[in-house]
């Protein structure tokens, strides 16, 4: 009798065939999972990304948010797919990176359930409070928080937002309001709409509202000031010093995606980063192009994990 081979092993097959084959992968629907809300970072990218790969191959990729957990659902599902080459996970430092320091049980394994594509973009966060608070820069805000320990409020909808402003507290010896969301997004509604009192959070959520004079934007939280923001000064330079947060955006395949599918949606992905509108997204967000091999966003990972967790424990959070 003869058995119906797999659609991996088809793929494998195929895309071993030779360069004429390999080009017609992929040769139906992409979809990328976005483990964060609509109007995200993550999502927003993934979305012109999208659009640039569609164009070249001629067949649709679609975006897919997964929101809730801090990722976590969103990288269950691509865990969970088919490793046939057409259901990818467009990760954060959040999936991949924090969450392994910030829960005790995970619904995926970062690294065994995951085949590394390529890393796409990183960037630094920006300082956002409400119109309302009475602070015009990060030495005010501090000086507000010791006067009123435990009255301000942060929101976060991924754990770079949560860990950015848990370290905040902790090198500034201050106490804050956690409040949790599902994603960045209706938190940012709610910073605005004066539900929460700021967020430290990621450049393409909160700049343009900082932009829009909805937020103040007080800083950046690289080491030194962003040549796309020369006017904006760094929490570092305003009184915490050392202090520096960071994110990066990366795709991944589920574990056992053929390797020939891995390369060709790395070319694609690296492709897409170097258009003209993938560059004027990352210029006007302030992230800059970060592409590598699988084997090096591997390595890079596993770095990034151990970084992470120096500095979750240095902020003192315990997993929940």
């Amino acid at each position: 009798m003869n058995r119906i081979a797999s659609p991996a092993l088809v793929l494998a097959a195929a895309l071993a065939a030779g360069p004429s084959v390999a080009a017609e992968y992929p040769d139906k629907q992409v979809v990328f999972i976005v483990p964060f809300a609509a109007g995200s970072a993550t999502d927003t990218l993934a979305r012109v990304l999208g659009g640039e790969i569609s164009l070249e191959t001629k067949q649709k990729v679609i975006v897919d948010n997964r929101p809730g957990a801090s990722g976590m659902i969103g990288a269950q599902a691509v865990a969970r797919a088919a490793p046939d080459g057409y259901t990818a996970l467009i990760a954060t430092n959040t999936t991949h990176a924090a969450n392994p320091h910030l829960y005790k049980q995970l619904a995926y394994d970062p690294v065994a359930d995951f085949a590394p594509i390529t890393a796409i973009a990183r960037g630094f966060q920006i300082v956002v409070v409400n119109p309302r608070v009475p602070a015009k820069n990060v030495a005010e805000l501090v000086a507000l928080a010791k006067r009123s320990p435990g009255k301000l409020t942060f929101g976060e909808g991924s754990s770079s937002a949560r860990v950015a402003v848990e370290l905040f507290q902790q090198m500034a010896g201050i106490k804050l309001i956690h409040v949790p969301y599902k994603s960045n997004p209706p938190a940012i509604a709610d910073l605005i709409g004066g539900h929460i009192d700021l967020m430290i959070v990621d450049m393409p959520s909160g700049l343009p509202q900082a932009q829009a004079g909805k937020l103040k934007g007080l800083a950046v939280t690289s080491r030194e000031r962003l040549a796309q923001l020369p006017d904006l000064p760094t929490v570092n330079e305003s009184g915490v010093k050392g202090y520096e947060a960071s994110y990066w955006f990366a795709a991944y395949f589920p574990a056992k995606t053929p390797a020939a599918a891995v390369q060709r949606m790395r070319e694609l992905l690296v492709r897409a980063v170097a258009t003209e509108s993938a560059k004027t997204f990352l210029a006007r967000n302030a992230l800059t192009t970060f592409t590598t091999t699988p084997e090096e966003l591997a390595k890079f990972q596993a770095a990034e994990t151990q970084k992470w967790g120096r500095i979750i424990k240095a902020a003192g959070i315990q997993p929940e």
